[in-house]
């Protein structure tokens, strides 16, 4: 009877813990997410190219605008919540705080979403030099580690 009603506690456990953090918003996966190219727009002298990134078809897309500037190529990663760049330069591939004249989110608020740890990690994602495609899939498959747990319902 004691070893019926243990494993009754660990099967509820499971579930409740399970429904929990589906409530909260804790990772899900970002398996699959598609890049898009917008066209006819003008991005004047100081922006190369704009992308939107979308993790599922029903949110809102995550908005990634390349630039190439005196540090390298900088990709800036902003929603509606949150802002990122990464760079590709002579040291590699990284994450870093977005510049503040490039930003369109209150700091406080950015800085609540950004997980900050997980910035200073991402500093150096890839040694090597890496061209838009292969930026672009890093930075898909990246950015959802940079939010905090309860704002990756943020992507989704």
């Amino acid at each position: 009877m004691r070893k019926v009603n243990f494993i009754f506690a660990i099967i509820t456990f499971f579930t409740m813990a399970t429904s929990v953090a589906n409530a909260t918003g804790i990772r899900t996966e970002f398996n699959e997410f598609e890049f898009t190219l917008v066209d006819d727009l003008h991005m004047g002298k100081k922006v190369d190219a704009i992308w939107t990134l979308s993790y599922d078809k029903s949110e809102k897309p995550v908005t990634v605008v390349k630039r190439n500037t005196i540090e390298g190529t900088e990709y800036v990663v902003s929603a509606e919540f949150f802002s990122v760049r990464y760079v590709a330069n002579a040291t590699g591939f990284g994450a870093k705080q977005v510049r503040k004249s490039w930003c369109n989110v209150d700091s406080k608020i950015n800085h609540a979403v950004i997980n900050q740890a997980e910035l200073k990690n991402q500093e150096i994602i890839s040694p090597n030099k890496v061209d838009d495609k292969m930026a672009l899939g890093l930075i898909a498959s990246y950015l959802p580690d940079l939010l905090n747990d309860g704002y990756t319902h943020l992507l989704n």
